[in-house]
């Protein structure tokens, strides 16, 4: 099984993305994603966005991983 996380792009210079993941900053290969521009929320696996997604998206996202984290106990899970 494979998870990509969603990541809020801060900004683009040519094919290559820096974006916010949980407050660290990560770069993401653009190759396989078109018209990404600051503000979009794409999900990140390995490094290549593969593709964009909705803020609403992205933030449910984000919350379900937050809460399976508590559940667990386990940090990075």
């Amino acid at each position: 099984m494979c998870l990509s996380i969603p990541a809020k792009v801060l900004s683009v210079e040519g094919n290559t993305a820096r974006a916010s993941v949980g407050g660290a900053i990560v770069n993401a290969n653009l190759h396989l994603v078109d018209d990404v521009i600051p503000g979009d929320y794409i999900l990140i696996h390995t490094g290549f966005a593969l593709q964009k997604i909705s803020e609403e998206e992205a933030l449910e996202t984000i919350r379900l991983i937050d809460e399976l984290v508590k559940e667990t106990g386990e940090a990075g899970a």
